[in-house]
């Protein structure tokens, strides 16, 4: 009895100094209706690889922006999170107040790191001013959607799908002819939009310390030259994204070209009308110059307790490596920011059988991925307002696509105080 009652006790102290020797974390994120599975899942996975760490998780905040202003408010009064998951056009908010802590030691040798999946195109979303701040956690970009029924009805095909704007532009009029009830083409007007047809061309919103605009140059004026050529020459409607996003798989609509992130919605509302086909965006530039916005998350490292950093550093490697990048892209429909997760078929093979539209978008974020520019200063949000209304000039308008643009850029110089 007297053994038993020792043994007891022995395990009884080693529960209580495992348990005291673990390190809580405590991460934030936003969005529950598409982040909940995925969160609990990721702890769930990470806790059982690191019984040293204890991952406590936030009451999620109802989206990126809110959730950026209650970090905000934490660490004002010293509550903030260790680790958070914000947009990847919100983490320079708080790097910006010092509240995100630089990741380049614990990244250490560049090359090792981009073996492990971590590409220069997908480090960019987190880099600012050469400095690493954030780690990509999951990835939506532009693409063609296709409806493969109007294009055959149209005379062409999938197995010849044009890959230039050209062609696409070309074929979109074929469909734009079928019916006065069919539409050829549709794409939005708009600042995310417009930056990644400029990163098609090459070109990019600013240069890379933000002191200057740089989209009025032949890649600027190209973007805004599609937009005129979708309306002009495949009859573009000027209808809203709302009523494009109905009528894409209502099948009306034969080229939709808009965020890979809306593919799951796209197949289920297709289903039993058309199969829908998702093809990358054109590359109309050097692919060492081209680069597509981001849109998604990023992981940001808030804690400055060099105890919690170690902890938070491996909980950020497992969330964004392949095996966290496997449970994000299954529990949510995002594209994954980890290149190995698509190279290697270990991890989403199956996925991908079963899914095998997601493969384009997933292998162009791990070529092309680049920063969804932010504009710097109190009217940098205002801003792409303007954008949007050129935008909509030169399609409805007829105004010609390079003097809107430099105009444009030089009435954007003004309004976020640049040089001239």
């Amino acid at each position: 009895m007297k053994k038993l009652l020792l043994s007891g006790l022995v395990g009884l102290a080693m529960v209580s100094t495992a348990q005291a020797e673990q390190t809580t974390i405590r991460v934030h994120y936003g969005i529950p209706t598409i982040w909940s599975d995925a969160q609990a899942k990721l702890a769930e996975a990470f806790m059982a690889e690191n019984p040293d760490v204890n991952i406590v998780l936030d009451g999620p905040a109802p989206g990126y922006e809110d959730g950026v202003q209650r970090i905000l408010r934490e660490s004002v009064a010293g509550n903030a999170p260790d680790v958070a998951f914000v947009g990847l056009n919100l983490w320079r908010v708080l790097e910006a107040r010092g509240l995100a802590q630089p990741l380049d030691d614990f990244i250490g040798d560049e090359a090792e790191f981009e073996a492990k999946g971590y590409t220069p195109a997908l480090r960019s979303l987190g880099q600012f001013n050469g400095a690493q701040y954030a780690l990509g956690t999951s990835a939506s970009t532009l693409v063609v959607y296709v409806n493969p029924d109007l294009v055959e009805q149209a005379g062409g095909s999938m197995e010849d799908f044009p890959t230039d704007f050209d062609g696409i532009i070309e074929l979109a009029a074929k469909v734009d002819a079928l019916s006065p009830t069919i539409d050829g083409i549709w794409t939005q007007r708009h600042d995310w939009r417009f930056q990644s047809f400029l990163g098609a061309y090459g070109g990019r919103p600013m240069t890379p310390e933000e002191s200057d605009i740089t989209f009025d140059d032949e890649a600027g004026f190209a973007a805004a030259r599609l937009y005129q050529r979708f309306a002009q020459e495949a009859g573009m409607k000027s209808y809203d994204e709302d009523s494009a996003r109905q009528a894409f798989p209502a099948g009306t609509l034969g080229i939709m070209i808009e965020s890979s992130s809306l593919l799951t919605r796209f197949l289920e509302g297709a289903a039993g009308r058309f199969d829908v086909v998702v093809k990358p965006l054109p590359i109309m530039a050097d692919p060492e110059d081209v680069y597509f916005p981001t849109g998604g998350s990023a992981l940001v490292m808030l804690t400055d307790d060099e105890e919690k950093q170690e902890a938070a550093w491996r909980y950020m490697l497992f969330a964004t490596g392949p095996e966290g990048a496997k449970i994000i892209v299954e529990n949510t429909g995002f594209a994954p920011t980890n290149a190995l997760v698509v190279e290697d078929e270990a991890y989403l093979a199956d996925f991908y059988e079963a899914n095998p539209m997601h493969r384009p978008a997933h292998e162009q974020v791990a070529r092309f991925a680049g920063p969804w520019y932010a504009f710097p200063g109190a009217e940098g949000v205002a801003v792409t307002d303007l954008i949007a209304a050129a935008l909509v000039e030169v399609s409805d308008g007829g105004a010609d696509p390079e003097a809107t643009i430099r105009e444009l850029a030089d009435t954007m110089r003004a309004r976020l105080d640049m040089p001239k």
